[in-house]
């Protein structure tokens, strides 16, 4: 028997749900990531001007000294792992508003007159910006798709930004506050606060659409054997060895420089310019990234630079210093913001940004640990630099090969 028109059954297609993007200003959410990635380093980078007063304070040896910077990069990598399965469970927007109330909590905590309370607060401070380290890369995949690397580049030039003012201000601050080295560094909870009250209106968001724009929202499918795929070890080791790069200058380039016989406020001019430099290298080889189609030729330059900068040290630490700075800040700046963008390119969802990066943060900061306590070590060992820069050179070989791997035009 026919169905007549009147019989046929009406179809209504709802309207399409508008997608995250649409329903947030753009402006406040970008000043929100903005806010939060000024905070992933200045708590870290205020520390390193104040390391000799903390020492004289606790009466702390040359070692438990070192360990104030280094136990916060050592709790990066062991936070990172944790973070995609509190996105999964908790949402990003609660995830990312968390840790950075924690983060304020961990600069107060350190401040207090207390070993204990010190070392506890760098733990607490490494733990939240694991946290938020791995978090930012698949919100920007997910809020941004068409210009993640773009927005890559944002947030990573703003980390460094954030970790030069730190570096610069802290002293002064310390002047202008009058309470010594502790109200100089507990200042920093008042640059997290306001980042949780910016980033507070996409909490209530989230909030509010849940239910009826969950479909539209939803992350993606995490990354099936991830720990084994050869692509996500390449970016993990890319970063890993870079990061170990970084932090080692960090903590003995201006020693360097200085053991050279150049003079120490001039040393650490050289080092303040390098991390100037940094700036721009984040900022520019994200987009240069983001407009290739494979990004082999980019990672291999990145490598290249950092190994002519090293290379400088190693035989005219002194005569050459300035021109090394530089190489080294466009390498330095620009191996990290890659290496974030290899985590978006590479992945097809906002879940797999998020695993690639918690597994390439944790192994990258267990392995950045290693570099500053390892250089010391040699340096102790060989009384010279020379042994610690050309086993430099040598891992510069290794991000070379990484960053050719992960710079395939493939996803997991």
């Amino acid at each position: 028997m026919a169905v007549t028109r009147a019989q046929q059954p009406v179809v209504t297609t709802p309207a399409p749900l508008p997608v995250r993007t649409r329903l947030a200003h753009p402006l406040l959410l970008l000043t929100g990531i903005v806010l939060v990635a000024l905070n992933m380093r200045a708590c870290l980078a205020a520390i390193s001007p104040m390391v000799g007063e903390i020492q004289r304070t606790f009466g702390l040896s040359a070692t438990a000294s070192g360990l104030i910077t280094t136990v916060p990069v050592l709790f990066q990598g062991v936070g990172a792992p944790l973070t995609p399965r509190l996105t999964r469970r908790f949402g990003a927007e609660r995830v990312v508003l968390g840790a950075v109330l924690v983060l304020g909590a961990g600069v107060l905590l350190r401040v207090l007159p207390s070993v204990a309370a010190l070392y506890a607060g760098c733990v607490v401070i490494g733990v939240a910006i694991a946290v938020l380290n791995v978090s930012m890369p698949g919100l920007v995949k997910r809020e941004f798709p068409d210009r993640a690397a773009t927005m890559t580049g944002v947030y990573s030039t703003t980390m460094l930004v954030g970790a030069t003012l730190a570096a610069g201000t802290s002293v002064p601050l310390e002047h202008v506050l009058g309470g010594g080295w502790r109200a100089s560094l507990g200042a920093w909870s008042l640059l997290a606060l306001v980042a949780a009250v910016a980033w507070l209106p996409q909490v209530l968001r989230s909030r509010q659409e849940r239910g009826a724009v969950a479909a539209a929202a939803t992350p993606g499918t995490p990354v099936e054997g991830i720990w084994k795929s050869p692509l996500a070890w390449q970016i993990s080791l890319f970063m890993g060895i870079s990061s170990l790069l970084v932090y080692t200058l960090v903590a003995w380039m201006p020693t360097i420089l200085a053991d050279h016989g150049m003079d120490r406020g001039q040393a650490g001019l050289v080092f303040a310019f390098s991390n100037l430099v940094q700036v721009a290298g984040a900022f520019l080889v994200p987009l240069m990234a983001g407009r290739m189609t494979n990004q082999r030729a980019l990672a291999v330059t990145m490598a290249a630079l950092n190994g002519v900068g090293i290379a400088m040290l190693l035989v005219a630490p002194v005569s050459a210093a300035w021109v090394s700075a530089a190489v080294l800040g466009v390498a330095q700046g620009g191996s990290l913001g890659l290496g974030l963008a290899f985590i978006v390119l590479r992945t097809g969802s906002a879940a797999g940004a998020a695993q690639l990066g918690g597994m390439s943060q944790a192994i990258g900061y267990l392995v950045a640990a290693a570099g500053p306590v390892g250089a010391g070590a040699l340096h102790q060992l060989t009384g010279g630099w020379e042994t610690t820069l050309v086993l430099m050179l040598a891992l510069v070989l290794v991000v070379g090969v990484a960053g050719w791997g992960a710079g395939r035009n493939r996803t997991l």
